[in-house]
């Protein structure tokens, strides 16, 4: 629903204006400052969002005429302020009576206050806009779901970097065995060695016992001729023996202990750098499992987004170009403080709109900071869009679509507003 009239006299400065803007596009109220131009959009507020928005001091200074409004709605509606309280009468087209109730149905707050959502957080703004496609629900589980993931994932990485550290920081020694060396295996070798060097002692004792005796055998052969021939058989076998125990013993090689009695003197020390290596093998797998932890919270909060970038491309949104980027308002990539003045209107509109399709207009205060091909450009947009603009602008210029002068429209013909008197006969009261 869009407005066709209005008619407004003695409001804040207007003594009496009469505006019928264009149905679709930009309708510029121009004029210099303190001439009337808000007072037509506070009017036009008023008259259909309720007392609410009546202006502190409704009546024009100087005035004792009450104020007066009356709009046309291009479906026939016809909405009233007048008499002493301003009381609202709204009239459909058949000629029934309505009241509020019935403008609220189509009045959408924001269009009558755009500053209110321009002015907001742009939190706020993207909770209008994802409550407005249907999406705020959904999109503030995913967004909560990824500040979970996130605060998690920036634990993780916190203990992975002090992991990491702790473990750069261990001493590692390359030529420590891998594991603990135990005393008693060593002590168990040692007693191993003893024992086979224990059999060689023996058996090279053997080998001078039978040195010994074939050297008794040669004394006696000397002294004893008569038993030559006997003893040079023993002599021979003997001999035959002693050559095999040599060749034997020629064989044999002792080993040696010194190593193990090196390592049980630096048992502690071979331990202390074992103990060492297994720490900095523990310190640098605890790394590597936080890294993976880490990792894989950033894919979880990667698909996080994805849904939710999913679930907005799938909206409808009410601009193309418009999204919602971490709760904030974005169109064409830029955010809301980043936008152009004319692209923040466009946005507004557009979302306004969105919110109540009944409502087919928007009040605009203070439209100074658009150049003329913005609003043109502007202009252009609302009339392809449908969409009635009614504006305000510190200009008297050519892209004004009137201009206010003392509470007048320049070019109308001035209503004369007669003061009421009461007039006096005698005897009355």
């Amino acid at each position: 629903m869009k407005i066709n009239q209005l008619e407004i006299e003695n409001v804040k400065r207007i003594k009496a204006v009469k505006v019928e803007p264009a149905l679709n596009g930009l309708t510029i109220i121009g004029g210099n400052n303190g001439q009337g131009k808000t007072s037509v959009l506070d009017s036009i507020t008023w008259a259909l969002g309720g007392d609410r928005y009546r202006p502190s001091r409704a009546q024009r200074d100087g005035s004792v005429i009450h104020p007066y409004i009356r709009i046309t709605m291009d479906n026939g509606l016809v909405v009233e302020r007048k008499g002493k309280n301003s009381d609202l009468k709204v009239t459909d087209p058949s000629g029934k009576k309505a009241g509020q109730q019935l403008l609220n149905e189509f009045i959408e707050q924001l269009a009558l206050d755009l500053p209110k959502f321009m002015n907001s957080s742009g939190k706020e703004k993207a909770e209008t806009l994802l409550r407005l496609i249907g999406v705020g629900d959904q999109v503030e589980a995913l967004e909560k779901k990824e500040t979970d993931l996130y605060s998690d994932r920036q634990a993780v990485g916190r203990i992975a970097d002090q992991k990491k550290k702790y473990a750069r920081e261990q001493v590692f020694y390359p030529d420590a065995p891998r594991e603990p060396v135990s005393p008693s295996e060593l002590i168990r070798r040692q007693q191993e060695i003893l024992a086979r060097n224990g059999e060689n002692q023996r058996k090279r004792n053997a080998l001078q016992q039978m040195q010994a005796q074939s050297e008794e055998l040669d004394r006696k052969i000397a002294g004893m001729e008569e038993q030559l021939a006997d003893m040079k058989a023993e002599r021979k076998r003997m001999a035959s023996d002693i050559e095999d125990a040599r060749k034997s013993a020629e064989e044999l090689q002792d080993e040696s202990t010194a190593e193990l009695e090196a390592d049980l003197a630096n048992i502690e020390e071979i331990n202390r750098k074992v103990r060492a290596n297994l720490d900095k093998d523990k310190a640098e797998e605890d790394a590597r499992y936080y890294e993976r932890q880490y990792n894989e919270l950033t894919g979880q909060i990667t698909e996080v987004r994805e849904r939710k970038n999913a679930l907005l491309d799938q909206a409808e949104l009410p601009l193309p170009g418009l999204s919602v980027n971490d709760r904030e308002l974005v169109y064409n990539g830029q955010r809301w403080d980043n936008m152009s003045g004319a692209d923040q209107l466009k946005v507004s509109t557009a979302i306004v709109r969105k919110l109540n399709p009944k409502c087919g207009f928007v009040l605009m205060d203070k439209l100074e900071q658009m150049d003329p091909s913005t609003l043109e450009e502007f202009g252009e947009w609302l009339t392809k869009e449908g969409l009635q603009v009614i504006a305000t602008r510190v200009s008297t210029g050519d892209e004004c679509s009137v201009i206010i002068s003392d509470g007048y429209i320049e070019g109308q013909a001035h209503p004369v507003m007669e003061e009421k008197k009461t007039a006096w006969k005698a005897g009355e009261f």
